[in-house]
């Protein structure tokens, strides 16, 4: 049924611009040419304008994500490969994380200082991957506001972020006798002294699959046994989920080794087929006197209400990471931080799908392995129906060390 004049707001019968809905324009051109008021779409086309003046505005953060929706990417090599520019720039627009970080930052200085040092006592805080500096003006605003003095190590291998962190050495005041800058690589640089905090953004969308647990189980031989790692905690989630978008586009490249890479994608036409249960978790520092960052588990995944039968296309991943105290980033749905857009959710995806009837339970399998020379992930499901383990050694994907 059409809806009526009387049932619609009055805001829906006043005409949108071109300006204000320039998709509309043309409907808006047709509709004044053949849609007339008596014109049995009108009303339709009314209803249509209504709705779009009720949507949110797209913030220029969302605007900027819009081109990556549904699409396929392969996680970053951060060990192997040395980032470009472009994607430090598009890392440094997040301003919500590095709130996030300087908040933790000055809640770990302040457990750490006490008032009556705080005139008197040197915190020692390292940046173990310092890229072009915004963890370390954020680790340097949370010394100012705390009150807490600091000297901060910036480490940073990459020779193209070395540049800009040295432009910050010449400029900024805020860096000025407070920062030596380490051109080197954490996992073979020696410290001259052990740090009181060790600041880090290893993380990738699956929490450790940018080898944070490897990175930050070498580099904290720089931390004091006392010693506070930021982040100190993160697990990783998993729920399975439908997209046939994702599975054609796998598909589209005829070969078995698409369908056994774990991709970034800002999922969009994505249906969670239950509530994502947690995987693997790491703790830092971690003083085991042998650590094994190896992982499995097996999952199983409860319908959520009222699911519908579907077919299941593989699993979306997120992670949920404790920078310090109560500080958390998350883009786990449950916990997630409003407004960071640094990490994408990761997909895994299958090369059978699935059919999944209603009510049905979904089980499955997940594995971290670790080599001498290369970190991957092997997955398969048992339930409703048993597919072969994917990423068997390593062969399709893998994160080398």
């Amino acid at each position: 049924e059409a809806p009526t004049n009387e049932k619609r707001p009055p805001a829906a019968t006043e005409k949108a611009s071109d300006k204000e809905f320039p998709a509309l324009g043309a409907a808006e051109a047709g509709a004044d040419a053949g849609c007339s008021s008596g014109h049995a779409m009108r009303a339709y086309w009314e209803y249509v304008v209504y709705l779009f003046r009720r949507m949110d505005e797209v913030d220029e953060n969302e605007q900027m994500m819009i081109s990556y929706r549904d699409y396929l990417q392969a996680p970053l090599q951060p060990l192997m490969d040395n980032l470009e520019n472009q994607t430090y720039e598009t890392f440094e627009k997040d301003d919500t994380k590095y709130v996030m970080y300087e908040k933790a930052v000055r809640q770990a200085l302040l457990d750490r200082v006490s008032e009556a040092e705080k005139d008197t006592k040197d915190t020692l805080l390292m940046v173990v991957g310092a890229g072009r500096g915004p963890l370390v003006s954020a680790s340097l605003r949370a010394a100012a506001s705390s009150q807490r003095n600091i000297q901060v190590y910036a480490v940073e291998k990459n020779p193209n972020a070395v540049v800009t962190l040295q432009r910050h050495l010449a400029t900024d005041p805020l860096w000025k006798d407070k920062v030596t800058l380490i051109h080197a690589d954490m996992r073979f640089w020696e410290a001259p002294r052990k740090a009181d905090i060790l600041v880090s953004e290893l993380l990738g969308s699956f929490g450790d699959n940018e080898l944070s647990p490897e990175c930050l189980d070498g580099a904290q031989r720089f931390l004091r046994e006392d010693g506070i790692s930021i982040p100190c905690e993160y697990t990783s989630y998993l729920a399975p989920m439908t997209s046939a978008k994702l599975y054609k586009d796998c598909k589209a490249y005829k070969d078995r080794e698409h369908f056994e890479t774990a991709y970034v994608v800002k999922t969009h036409n994505v249906a969670v087929m239950a509530e994502a249960l947690p995987v693997f978790t790491f703790k830092h520092p971690n003083w085991e006197t042998h650590i094994d960052n190896t992982r499995s588990i097996k999952l199983k995944f409860e319908p959520l209400p009222d699911t519908p039968s579907a077919t299941m296309h593989g699993f979306v991943g997120y992670f949920d990471a404790k920078l310090y105290g109560d500080v958390h980033i998350s883009t786990f749905p449950k916990t997630e931080t409003t407004g960071m857009f640094s990490w994408f959710p990761i997909y895994f995806p299958m090369i059978e799908p699935i059919h999944v009837p209603v009510g049905r339970k979904v089980e499955a399998h997940f594995w971290r392995c670790v080599s001498s020379s290369k970190v991957w992930y092997e997955w398969t499901v048992t339930s409703p129906k048993a597919t072969p383990v994917h990423n068997v050694n390593g062969r399709s994907y893998w994160v080398g060390l």
